[in-house]
């Protein structure tokens, strides 16, 4: 049953086009992902669905009978409720058949007048009637629901009475999503969910949605969320919607070999028009009627050929590529019993760890455990309350800042670069930024007039620039594109220095890390693996038995131990073997050599000159094996 559709949808902003001809249709019950670069028009098209823009052409249809909930990336809440107020207020009728009740109940504790007994009468009905309504509109749940929604999202009770107009815009993201679940609608809108969610409360709105009864359309870049949640994608580009069965793996399965179809089809046709229009010039070339009429049929012809279109581009950052100008040492830094407050508040104590050169290691934690802190206490921008860090042998740091602060929003984009790089020619400036989608006079934009992506690509450009030997990365594919985030960690998985980021990038940790250190109040815990590991370890501590430690070490370290005694016996047995062997054979070179000393005594041999000659190279030949023989044999004892 379609419960929503889209038809022949236009929008254009001045001479913008951002969507031309969208049409598409959703059924009851199917999780789509919204995916596209940039500015491909995601957002607008949700408003449009959601009534919030107005398109320039087309239709849209929703089911009269379905509620639909959009969560946007521009928050509309009442400031001054608290927490707790804002998500009562979805059950707003809930609440006024409270009262009701409340009131009837007043009436039937007064005194029974036999006299009004119809009156008594009527009130019991309307309180039964309401009861029944009450319940099956979840009265006696919904107050559970809240808790379970909030605590999911990360709020606890001690959050419950902070007022909305104190709240972080993290904070207010997660409390109007918490709304938008409670409102339970029969169509989610979601545009990017999982911004300002830690790691848990990603994976709680996963399992949440895993079991939703609705229908679910999601814009986001979280690929690892993607994943999990939808069944099918819808990918915007070039203002134009395509349709892919699938979640996002299997899109960019499909989506690779569609392309590949479309380019062969699109060379194949612009041969064949190529080859048609040589023989109409050729024809026309003869200048002879039968020949003109000829040429001007096949013209018609190839006239009436329905053109294949191009394969539309991505405009996605290419050509990354983290160079190293100096190798560090294979000890790169060294942390122990780091410790670090903030007034009252305790962010971490007995931190200790350390990163060997080529480590690809993830920070992560939950939101406030101090993640940048640490970063700041490597970099020596701030002191640790406890304990040290140090830093190997020729490590220079490079540092990829979420917050964007070490950019200047009075320089333009060329300037904030080349200032950073004096040495570089403007040619070699300019090609960088083409590189990083600035073109053309986009280079004289203020860093304060771009959007969070661009300044993620200028940092991401100056920190490819920098070739350090260790990068802190700090978010690295916030506000990134999916196909901008595919050419970031394409880079980081062939570059020859050391890595540690913080990431709440599923897809990203899975791909890049090969280790895990997860900051904690009272330490650090440290996973051999990729996230994928580190959560099934986190549910399942016995699952990787072999990493486990033992007496100091883990059972790969045991039997590889013991693999090795296996294989220095073996050896042995070998050297023993070949020893052995090598005796054999001198005992026989001497047996040998005495033998032939023996016939140089025989009168028929030292009187006959040719015959002692050939005995006596014999002997030669045979002494020099037997030299070769000793030899080897004092290597191998």
């Amino acid at each position: 049953m379609v419960v929503l559709s889209c038809k022949n949808i236009e929008k254009s902003y001045g001479i913008d086009v951002i969507l031309k001809n969208i049409t598409f249709s959703i059924n009851e019950g199917e999780n789509i992902g919204f995916v596209g670069e940039n500015g491909a028009g995601k957002s607008t098209l949700f408003k449009i669905i959601s009534k919030q823009l107005d398109a320039d052409k087309g239709d849209i249809f929703i089911d009269k009978n379905k509620k639909i909930g959009y969560l946007s990336q521009h928050l509309s809440l009442n400031s001054d409720n608290n927490i707790y107020e804002e998500m009562l207020s979805v059950f707003q009728e809930l609440l006024d058949i409270e009262e009701k009740l409340s009131n009837l109940e007043i009436e039937m504790n007064k005194p029974y007048d036999h006299e009004n007994e119809s009156y008594h009468n009527k009130i019991i009905k309307s309180y039964t009637s309401l009861t029944d309504l009450y319940n099956h509109r979840g009265g006696y749940t919904y107050k559970a629901e809240i808790g379970k929604v909030l605590k999911g999202l990360g709020f606890t009770e001690d959050h419950y009475e902070k007022c909305i107009n104190i709240l972080s815009g993290g904070q207010k993201t997660r409390v109007a999503l918490c709304k938008l679940l409670l409102s339970n609608p029969d169509v989610l809108l979601l545009d990017e969910p999982t911004n300002h969610l830690d790691l848990d409360a990603i994976e709680w709105l996963e399992e949440y949605l895993s079991i939703y009864k609705g229908t679910i359309v999601v814009i986001s870049h979280d690929r690892f969320f993607l994943d999990s949640v939808t069944n099918q994608t819808y990918e915007l580009i070039n203002g134009q919607m395509e349709i892919y069965n699938g979640n996002y793996s299997k899109f960019v399965e499909l989506r690779k070999k569609r392309n590949e179809e479309k380019e062969k089809a699109f060379v194949l046709q612009q041969s064949e028009i190529k080859r048609q229009e040589e023989i109409i010039d050729r024809f026309r070339s003869f200048n002879r009627e039968k020949s003109i009429r000829a040429a001007e049929s096949r013209q018609k012809a190839l006239d009436k050929i329905e053109r294949i279109d191009a394969p539309s581009k991505n405009h996605k950052i290419h050509k990354i590529n983290f160079d190293v100008d100096v190798k560090s040492g294979n000890d790169v830094l060294f942390a122990e019993n780091l410790r670090k407050t903030y007034g009252d508040k305790l962010l971490f104590e007995n931190v200790e760890f350390e990163i060997k050169s080529g480590d690809k290691t993830a920070l992560i934690g939950e939101n406030g455990r101090g993640k940048t802190t640490l970063f700041n206490i490597i970099m020596n921008k701030i002191t640790a309350d406890e304990g040290f860090v140090s830093l190997g042998k020729n490590v220079e740091i490079g540092y990829y800042d979420q917050e964007q602060s070490n950019l200047d929003p009075e320089k333009s984009i060329l300037e904030e670069v080349w200032d950073s790089f004096p040495h570089m020619a403007t040619k070699d400036v300019r090609n960088a930024l083409a590189a990083f989608l600035f073109r053309g006079d986009d280079v004289f934009k203020k860093v304060s007039t771009l959007s969070g992506g661009e300044k993620c690509r200028i940092n991401l450009l100056k920190l490819m620039l920098s070739k350090s030997n260790f990068l802190l990365l700090d978010e690295p594919t916030n506000h990134l594109d999916v196909m901008s985030r595919e050419a970031v960690e394409d880079a980081l998985m062939s570059y020859d220095g050391t890595v540690l980021v913080i990431s709440h990038d599923r897809y990203f940790l899975n791909k890049v890390v090969n280790k895990i250190h997860e900051l904690c109040q009272d330490g650090m815990k440290s996973y051999l693996g990729n996230y994928s590991y580190f959560v099934e370890k986190k549910k399942n501590p016995n699952r990787f038995q072999d990493e486990e430690q033992y007496e100091g070490k883990t059972k790969t370290q045991i039997k590889n131990e013991k693999k090795k005694s296996k294989e220095e016996k073996k050896l042995e047995k070998q050297k023993e073997l070949e020893t052995k062997n090598l005796e054999a054979e001198i005992l026989a070179a001497e047996t040998k050599i005495e033998e032939l000393q023996n016939l140089l005594c025989l009168e028929e041999v030292y009187s006959n000159p040719l015959k002692s000659e050939e005995i006596t190279k014999e002997i030669k030949v045979n002494e020099n094996l037997l030299e070769r023989l000793y030899e080897k044999w004092e290597e191998i004892i």
